[in-house]
């Protein structure tokens, strides 16, 4: 019998000698190491455009604002939608109320443009995940919010925008920002510093002095231990259909063992932001699903 050695026959057989040595021998995992050190940078590489960008046109240097994809916004709204009751559609228009809310956008370009801290602000205004405090403010109807870590004040200004709709809406509510810097919250001014006040020293101190709280949002100082103090100092003053948003979850569970202990429900929301190459943070919410549930069927 004649051995074939026509062209496609020679291929073939290559073929299959060089696929045992790639996969089945021990040189072939030195050969795939281009392979793999590009399926990885596939990954990363379209990031360092958005460096580039960053770096010439951004003022930032902490604390960096920009927009969530599409695709996340509506992971948001249904996170939102489990822990709230309220159906997606619903979720989703609250989001979307505060990223068209024109008198918002002015307000903080306008404050930013004559601010103090112009040099390291950006005019854009770009919510990010805190799209998702509001859509829980405006669903919630908090009486009080308490926000620690104000820093500009983005937060504080779409929390107040929210409690102002609230109030249009027949739900009055109040806002409170704790911040140890006293020249945090510039962005908060009137009208939205109508229904919000900054409280500025240590946080801990600060949050003593709140008799009652409704939604609590952890974003002050970064360690662990800090933020478990806040929360065991909020513990006792937090209502019964409570909230509690962790804005570093991202970093630690200090949120999640806390809602543990206290026999609460938890979920981390986790961003992806757009044109951006800061890899993003989360919510990590902290809620009682049984109160939640009666007061939606309600």
């Amino acid at each position: 019998m004649t051995e074939d050695l026509s062209g496609p026959n020679i291929m073939a057989s290559l073929k299959k000698t060089v696929k045992h040595v790639v996969l089945q021998t021990p040189c072939g995992r030195i050969l795939l190491m281009p392979f793999r050190l590009s399926k990885a940078l596939s990954y990363y590489a379209p990031k360092l455009k958005y460096m580039l960008r960053w770096t010439l046109s951004s003022r930032e240097v902490t604390n960096f604002t920009y927009h969530i994809t599409r695709a996340n916004q509506e992971y948001l709204a249904h996170t939102v939608s489990v822990i709230t009751g309220v159906p997606y559609s619903g979720a989703m228009s609250y989001l979307n109320e505060i990223q068209e809310d024109d008198d918002v956008r002015r307000h903080i370009a306008e404050r930013v443009r004559r601010g103090p801290e112009r040099h390291v602000s950006d005019e854009g205004v770009r919510f990010g995940r805190r799209i998702g405090w509001y859509a829980f403010v405006r669903i919630v109807k908090p009486r009080v919010v308490v926000e620690t870590g104000v820093d500009k004040g983005h937060g504080a200004v779409l929390l107040c925008a929210a409690l102002m709709r609230n109030e249009a809406e027949g739900f009055p509510g109040r806002y409170y920002g704790t911040d140890i810097n006293l020249d945090a919250g510039f962005l908060l001014s009137e009208p939205y510093s109508s229904v919000g006040t900054i409280l500025y020293g240590d946080s801990i101190c600060s949050l003593q002095s709140i008799p009652n709280i409704d939604l609590f949002i952890n974003d002050s100082d970064h360690s662990a231990q800090y933020e478990r103090r806040e929360y065991e100092t909020i513990a006792p003053k937090l209502s019964p259909r409570g909230i509690i948003l962790g804005d570093n979850c991202h970093c630690n569970d200090v949120l999640a063992n806390f809602s543990v202990e206290r026999h609460r429900q938890f979920i981390f929301f986790r961003e992806e932001p757009q044109d951006h190459w800061y890899p993003g943070g989360g919510i990590g919410i902290s809620f009682v699903r049984e109160l939640h549930s009666q007061s939606s069927a309600a």
